[in-house]
């Protein structure tokens, strides 16, 4: 079994301001989202968490390097946000206006269209999440890893594992450094302990 201690990174910039889509934008922390994670810190300072890894994104890493204690971080290109496309930099209100099919189509079937229209499909950000948690089940058996990614991709791999529509992603909530715990099986199979909390 392999228990993993899953976040979603601190506040961005991005994220404060109406919550644009960042995506691949390399923007690192505000001081509240470092307060975030800082707190983390102190809330599983009871685990002990085997390997840390994240997304090569600044604000993920270093939410992994504040929330770990300063443990080495060990970054995988696979845990990096949705590609959003043409939605990149803007509010959902903004690009709504701009092509509001394209948003409904997406809501409807993530998993083949592309976000943004020049994007990644869900199906595709669930292939290389799944792949680097395989690979971590056999890398860590009967450890415990924290693993710090992004609201988009968090979100479509647990849909995924939970075995909801991908359509339904947005049902699960993933806040500025929240934590969310689960495991898998030797069999892969998801169990979720902990969604979302607040530590």
């Amino acid at each position: 079994m392999l228990k993993v201690i899953l976040l979603r990174h601190g506040e961005t910039a991005y994220n404060a301001d109406g919550n644009r889509y960042c995506g691949r934008t390399d923007i690192g922390l505000t001081e509240k989202g470092v307060h975030q994670a800082e707190k983390v810190s102190n809330a599983l300072g009871g685990y002990n968490i085997n390997a840390v890894y994240s997304s090569p994104l600044l604000r993920a890493c270093r939410t992994a390097a504040i929330a770990s204690g300063g443990s080495r971080v060990i970054t995988d290109n696979r845990l990096i946000e949705v590609d959003f496309g043409l939605w990149e930099g803007k509010t959902k209100a903004a690009f709504n206006a701009e092509n509001p099919e394209l948003w409904q189509q997406w809501i409807n079937d993530p998993g083949r269209i592309r976000a943004g229209g020049t994007g990644e499909t869900g199906n595709e950000v669930v292939k290389r999440v799944n792949g680097f948690f395989e690979e971590m089940l056999g890398r860590h058996r009967n450890q415990t890893i924290m693993v710090v990614g992004h609201n988009g991709i968090n979100r479509l791999y647990m849909a995924f594992k939970l075995g909801m529509p991908l359509s339904n992603y947005r049902q699960i909530e993933q806040e500025n450094s929240s934590v969310t715990i689960f495991a898998l099986d030797d069999e892969n199979v998801f169990t979720l302990k902990k969604l979302n909390a607040n530590t």
